[in-house]
C-alpha cells in the first residue's frame, strides 16, 4: 500500500511539472506570435533575420513581463531617456517608448548604424547576426547573451 502511494505521487508531480513545461511554453509562443507580424514586416524593410528581432526581443524584454517592457514599451533593453520614476524615487536607465512598435523600430534603426549591418544586411543566418550584435557590446554580457539569444532561437525554431 505504502508503495502504491509513493508511485501515485510521482505520478501526480510529475503530470504536475508537465502542466506547467506546457503552460510556460504556450506563455512564450504567445509572445513570440503576437510580435511576429512586427519583426516580418521590420526584416523586411532592414534585412535583419525575424529570428534575431524576435529572440532578441524576447531575452530583453522577459516574454514581455519584465518591467522595462511592461512600463517603458522597452523590448530591446535599449539605453535611454524615460520620464518614469518609481514608488522609491529612482529613475531607469533603460529609454522609454509610446509603444511597443516604437521600440521595435528603435531597435531596427539602431542595428542599422552599426558598422557591421550594411556587410550583413539580407544575410539570413541569425549566427552572424548574434555574433555581431555581441562584438558590438549590445550586451554587458556578451557570451552569455549570445548563448541566450541562440537558445531562444533553436527552443523556438525561429
Amino acid at each position: 500500500m505504502l508503495v502504491l502511494k509513493r508511485i501515485l505521487k510521482r505520478k501526480i508531480l510529475i503530470l504536475g511539472l508537465l502542466a506547467l513545461m506546457f503552460s510556460a511554453n504556450a506563455q512564450n509562443t504567445a509572445y513570440i506570435n503576437n510580435h511576429k507580424t512586427m519583426a516580418t514586416l521590420l526584416s523586411e524593410h532592414y534585412g535583419i533575420p525575424v529570428s534575431v528581432i524576435l529572440a532578441v526581443a524576447y531575452v530583453e524584454s522577459a516574454a514581455g513581463k519584465g518591467a522595462t517592457a511592461k512600463v517603458l514599451n522597452n523590448h530591446f533593453g535599449i539605453v535611454g531617456d524615460n520620464e518614469y520614476v518609481n514608488d522609491k524615487g529612482h529613475k531607469s536607465r533603460y529609454k522609454q517608448y509610446s509603444s511597443e512598435l516604437t521600440s521595435y523600430l528603435d531597435f531596427c534603426r539602431l542595428i542599422s548604424h552599426k558598422s557591421f549591418y550594411a556587410r550583413l544586411k539580407g544575410n539570413d543566418d541569425p549566427k552572424v547576426w548574434v555574433k555581431a550584435l555581441s562584438r558590438a557590446g549590445y550586451s554587458e554580457q556578451p557570451l552569455v547573451w549570445q548563448k541566450r539569444i541562440l537558445s531562444t532561437i533553436k527552443a523556438n525554431r525561429l
